[in-house]
């Protein structure tokens, strides 16, 4: 008999959340239970999952001993201060916040980019990347298996379910309201998003660039384990709904022609190249990402200013993909190495 596990997931009434509990479902994990914890806001609160109800627990009151794998998808504060205590009780923890990203003895995982990396877990947490770089890795980790990336030069076209719950109601609100001829009052955001771009995610470091943009710059070099790789980012907030977009250029060591970079990604594990030189015949967030669990590649083409250089055009569901997806397929590959579960018979 196969084994099952009991699944904790942190965060089960958010975006990211609900998601993962549809994943769980959908993909049939193999759980002997399904605990659903949040904040005493939304304790005694219920879920669906599958064709059963949970009850919504208060992460602050229960005991993980009993749990096996816990998905934290309930923002950073809630990781720094819950994560290691489930950790410590035996829990493995993979988390979605950036909590533990940048930590040497915390893996960074993208399923189709370094998964072996999932086994080295010495404080039992695994951390999930940021939803930009994670669209990025399943494209980038092939070509830079086959060709060595140098530096990448990726601008950024975020969706604004990125920003959670609010900044969904904000995009919403404020397109009706200006549709209506109404002033609006900006909240979640620090201009106006609807009918506008934002380049501006997360707080600015010192240098000029944003966290969001650093971000990119620190995990692509972590994932793909190589610190060498030069990573120029931009990040822009964008008034659509679901999906990430990225303007992707990479310089290679090796000269990559566009028919090599197709026959790749053709066969690279989570990727879709929709690529054809005609009106429609490239990904968009809304005609092929939202909702979907693959990474789509168009736009293909030898950048003619650099004789290594290639344009790429990256589309993702930032939700699905860009969070609760890789987060669930983590939690397949410890199945798939053996993982033993708590409870005898599971």
């Amino acid at each position: 008999m196969s084994n099952k596990y009991k699944v904790a997931v942190v965060g089960a009434t958010g975006a990211v959340g609900e998601v993962m509990l549809s994943i769980l479902a959908e993909r049939k994990f193999p759980i002997s239970e399904l605990v659903a914890l949040a904040s005493e806001r939304s304790a005694g609160s219920h879920i669906d999952f599958g064709d059963d109800e949970v009850l919504v627990q208060d992460v602050a009151n229960f005991d993980p001993s009993s749990v096996d794998i816990a998905l934290f998808s309930a923002g950073g504060a809630a990781s720094k201060e819950y994560a290691p205590k489930f950790a410590a009780a035996g829990v493995v923890v993979i988390d979605n916040s950036s909590t533990f990203r940048y930590d040497d003895d915390v893996p960074l995982v993208v399923s189709e980019g370094n998964p072996e990396a999932a086994k080295n877990r010495p404080r039992g947490i695994i951390a999930n990347p940021n939803c930009s770089t994670m669209q990025l890795m399943p494209v980038l980790a092939p070509i830079h298996r086959e060709y060595g990336i140098e530096r990448v030069n990726v601008a950024t076209y975020q969706s604004v379910s990125g920003g959670g719950r609010s900044a969904m109601e904000e995009l919403g609100r404020q397109t009706a309201e200006l549709l209506s001829f109404q002033d609006i009052e900006p909240k979640k955001f620090p201009v106006q998003i609807a009918f506008n771009l934002i380049p501006h995610i997360d707080e600015f470091q010192p240098n000029g660039y944003t966290k969001e943009e650093m971000k990119l710059v620190w995990e692509t070099q972590k994932i793909l384990g190589d610190s060498t790789i030069q990573v120029n980012p931009t990040a822009v907030r964008v008034p659509v709904f679901f999906g990430h977009s990225e303007a992707v250029n990479i310089e290679t060591k090796h000269k990559i022609t566009v028919e090599q970079a197709r026959a790749l990604l053709d066969k690279a594990a989570g990727v879709e190249v929709v690529d054809e030189h005609k009106a429609g015949g490239y990904p968009t967030p809304v005609t092929h990402a939202s909702g979907k669990d693959p990474v789509f590649v168009g736009r293909i083409r030898e950048d003619f200013s650099h004789p290594r250089g290639l344009n790429l055009w990256v589309v993702a569901d930032n939700i699905r993909k860009g969070a609760a997806l890789n987060a669930v397929q983590i939690a397949e590959l410890l199945v798939a190495e053996g993982l033993p579960p708590k409870a005898t018979g599971g």
